[in-house]
């Protein structure tokens, strides 16, 4: 069984941290621990049509933000690493300063010194170059910045098409493929094909 952590912020895009929590729950091989901040919750509210309490029972193990001690904030938990669907300034921030004071960033702080996958979907635009020192930072800290960009080879029809295929695109960094991924040029008929 893998493990995962999936961190959601109060940034836009909740989205998609509630659906990379939907699409793993469908996988038999893979145990998810979320992680999801009071202003995720906050902004869930005006974001999507689910209640705190469904977003919460999305993922197997449930941590609470304030907990330091939870079992991920240990590097002897072994995780393929975490997911921070959406990331806020402030997290982007406290993982690129290593400043520990809640459980998102000291758990992405663990994974980073273990030297495991932490994957950062930063939801910020237009950017000021303090922005950019921090996505600097934590990328020399080993983090990977994936700001949500929609791929659109893939067609997407709908937002849901463009939230499932980035997520799908997001876990690929983890080693866990999604069938419903739009890879290019793969198979008939797909971009570039002949």
């Amino acid at each position: 069984m893998r493990r995962i952590i999936i961190a959601i912020t109060g940034a836009s895009g909740i989205i998609y941290g509630v659906r990379a929590l939907q699409l793993l729950r469908e996988l038999d091989d893979v145990e998810t621990h979320a992680v999801i901040s009071p202003s995720a919750l906050r902004t869930a509210s005006d974001e999507i049509d689910m209640s705190a309490n469904e977003i919460r029972e999305l993922a197997d193990v449930l941590h609470n933000y304030r907990d330091i001690g939870a079992a991920i904030s240990s590097g002897s938990f072994r995780t393929a690493g975490m997911l921070v669907a959406p990331c806020s300034v402030r997290t982007l921030s406290g993982i690129a300063n290593c400043y520990n004071e809640e459980l998102i960033v000291r758990a992405a702080d663990v994974c980073l010194k273990e030297r495991r996958r932490v994957v950062l979907l930063f939801r910020e635009t237009p950017l000021h170059a303090g922005h950019i020192a921090l996505m600097d930072q934590a990328t020399r800290n080993g983090a990977i910045i994936m700001p949500p960009v929609p791929a659109f080879y893939s067609k997407p029809t709908t937002l849901d098409d463009m939230v499932t295929q980035t997520v799908g695109r997001a876990l690929d960094l983890f080693d866990i493929h999604l069938p419903m991924v739009k890879r290019w040029k793969e198979g008939p008929g797909s971009p570039g094909q002949h």
